[in-house]
């Protein structure tokens, strides 16, 4: 595998799923939710019935836990006929709150690897989800004091990162992302000209996923964990 070229300039990394575990505790709290309405439906009917809600509702809702919890009590107002109790509706909001407090864990090696990358590259946070939780997270995480910037994205689509680029007045070329989502964190990049490396994670929301095929056909660099990042260097 070719080595990272020259040109980089600053290294942007995903957050969620990439410097800690986040997706673990959506997959939870969903697992709590269809237990929640399971006199109404099936497990896997309330798993497909909450993910179409959260699709139809990102427009106006975003990435995030608030989100997801609006989109599951709507999802039990609807698959109960609106018959949901009030203590159903309070458990779920508990369910957010929890996910909102939980404590960050940190992937292995995600400090050792910012603290060497540091002294050559700027490095900074490139992530989507909710800009107070994210926020949060950075600030709980005592990641902060190796990042030189920090963007909460609405999205990350190709015109998302342009506008980034634009910001960091750098060219598409002088950028590296690092994250575990092809859809969000490395077809985008590869498509105007940046470099990434993918780095999976052990679950992924059905959302980001793509096919082999799509994920074949693009140029970026695959490690197995985060200090695996320092080889390409």
């Amino acid at each position: 595998m070719n080595k990272i070229g020259e040109s980089i300039k600053v290294i942007a990394f995903d957050a969620d799923d990439t410097l800690w575990v986040n997706e673990t505790y959506f997959r939870n709290a969903e697992h709590q939710f269809a237990k929640l309405l399971s006199n109404y439906e099936t497990e896997n009917k309330i798993d497909q019935e909450l993910f179409k809600k959260e699709i139809e509702n990102l427009k106006d809702y975003g990435y995030g836990v608030k989100g997801f919890v609006l989109s599951m009590v709507e999802c039990a107002l609807e698959l109960s006929n609106y018959q949901v109790k009030q203590k159903t509706i309070e458990a779920i909001l508990n369910i957010g709150k929890k996910m909102l407090n939980e404590p960050i864990e940190l992937l292995d090696g995600v400090e050792e690897v910012l603290k060497l990358l540091q002294r050559k590259y700027k490095l900074i946070v490139a992530t989507k989800g909710d800009l107070l939780d994210q926020e949060r997270k950075l600030e709980k995480s005592s990641l902060l004091k190796y990042f030189h910037h920090i963007e909460v994205m609405s999205d990350k689509k190709e015109k998302d990162y342009l506008k980034l680029i634009k910001h960091l007045d750098i060219q598409p070329s002088e950028l590296l992302m690092v994250g575990n989502s092809l859809k969000s964190d490395i077809l985008p990049l590869i498509k105007i000209g940046a470099s990434a490396i993918h780095i999976p994670f052990h679950t992924t929301w059905v959302h980001e996923e793509v096919s082999e095929e799509v994920a074949s056909k693009s140029d970026y660099y695959t490690v197995l964990n985060i200090k695996e990042v320092l080889t390409l260097f």
